[in-house]
C-alpha cells in the first residue's frame, strides 16, 4: 500500500511566545515493513536551531529552537509511504502464556543467547511507566483472557477482543491524565487508553507490553469499515513474544495492525512517544488545532 501522510498541529497563543524549545516525534521509523521517502518538517515560525536525533527506543526525535516573537506555532509534516504486510505468529502456538511469563521475570535465563538477550531488553516493558502502573485489579482483568495454561496467542488476541466489545470508543471521556482504572471501571475511552488498559494487564500478570504510536488509513478501500482513531493519530500495542518478536493488536479496532497502519514509534507508554513538547517564555493560554490526513496514494 501507498499513501501521503500530512500531520498538522498548531498552537495559537493568547500572548507573545519571545522564546521556544521544542521536541517532534512526528517523523515515521522505517522498518522493514513500511519505508518512507520525500519526508517533509515544515516548522512556521522557521526555527533558529534545529537537529534530529535517534531516542532510547529508536525514535526520530527532532529538535528545535524559536528565539523570534510569535503569537502561533504550526509544525506540519508531509511524507510518502509504503507499507506492507507484517509478520505475525503462528497464532497455533503452544507456548503457555505462564512459561512466557517465567521467562520474563528478572533472573531467568535462557541457552539461547539471542532469546536471553531479546528477553533481557524486553523487561523494560514489564515494568510501571509514568502513565501505567501494575495492579491487582488489571491482573484480575487480564486473568478473565489468560486462563491456567492457555497458549499465550491464543489468550493475546483474547483480551484484544474483549475490549474491543466490551469497552465502548467515545472522545468525550478522557484526558491525558485519566487513570487507567478509571477507563477500567467506566468501561470507556480512546485508543490511548485502551492501549494503556491492555499494557497494564499485560504487565500486571509479568508480561512485556509496548505503546505503539501511528496513524490509520482515512478513506478506507471501498466496502471496508471505517476503522475509530482514523481521522487522528492512532495507538496500539506490541506484546513481546520470546524467539519470535513484538506481536502488535489493536484493542481499539479488535483487530491486528496490516498494511492500513503507519508507525511512528514506540515506548512505556505515551510519555515516551509525545507528538510535540516543549517550554517557552510567554504564551499565556493557547488554542490547540490538529489534522491528520492519511490518504492511499496512485
Amino acid at each position: 500500500m501507498k499513501y501521503l501522510l500530512r500531520h498538522t498541529t498548531r498552537y495559537d497563543y493568547t500572548s507573545s511566545v519571545t522564546l521556544s524549545h521544542n521536541e517532534a516525534r512526528l517523523l515515521l521509523r522505517d522498518l522493514p515493513w513500511q519505508k518512507c521517502e520525500n519526508t517533509r518538517l515544515i516548522i512556521t515560525p522557521e526555527p533558529l536551531r534545529q537537529h534530529e536525533r535517534r531516542d532510547f527506543f529508536g525514535n526520530r526525535v527532532v529538535y528545535f529552537a524559536i528565539q523570534d516573537i510569535h503569537d502561533s506555532l504550526e509544525v506540519t509534516v508531509e511524507s510518502q509511504v509504503t507499507t506492507q504486510p507484517r509478520p505475525q505468529p503462528d497464532i497455533g502456538m503452544t507456548t503457555p502464556w505462564e512459561t512466557v511469563a517465567e521467562q520474563m521475570a528478572p533472573g531467568s535465563h535462557h541457552q539461547n543467547p539471542v532469546t536471553e538477550a531479546a528477553c533481557l531488553e524486553a523487561r523494560l516493558f514489564t515494568l510501571d511507566s509514568p502513565f501505567i502502573r501494575r495492579q491487582p485489579e488489571l491482573a484480575e482483568f487480564a486473568m478473565e483472557s489468560f486462563t491456567p495454561g492457555r497458549p499465550l496467542i491464543e489468550a493475546i488476541l483474547h483480551l484484544n477482543r474483549r475490549i474491543f466489545t466490551e469497552f465502548k470508543y467515545d472522545p468525550e471521556f478522557s484526558t491525558l491524565a485519566t487513570p487507567v482504572l478509571d477507563v477500567l471501571h467506566n468501561r470507556k475511552g480512546v485508543c490511548q487508553d485502551f492501549a494503556h488498559l491492555a499494557i497494564g494487564a499485560l504487565r500486571s500478570i509479568g508480561l512485556a507490553a509496548r505503546y505503539v504510536s501511528g496513524y490509520l488509513e482515512t478513506l478506507p478501500p471501498p466496502g471496508q469499515e471505517k476503522l475509530l482513531g482514523a481521522d487522528a493519530s492512532h495507538a496500539w500495542l506490541g506484546v513481546f513474544v520470546p524467539s519470535w518478536g513484538w506481536m502488535e493488536i489493536d484493542p481499539t479496532n479488535g483487530s491486528t495492525p496490516s498494511e492500513r497502519y503507519l508507525t511512528l514509534g514506540w515506548g512505556r507508554d505515551y510519555a515516551d512517544v509525545t507528538p510535540l513538547k516543549g517550554v517557552m517564555n510567554g504564551g499565556g493560554a493557547h488554542d490547540l488545532h490538529v489534522a491528520v490526513d492519511v490518504l492511499p496514494a496512485p
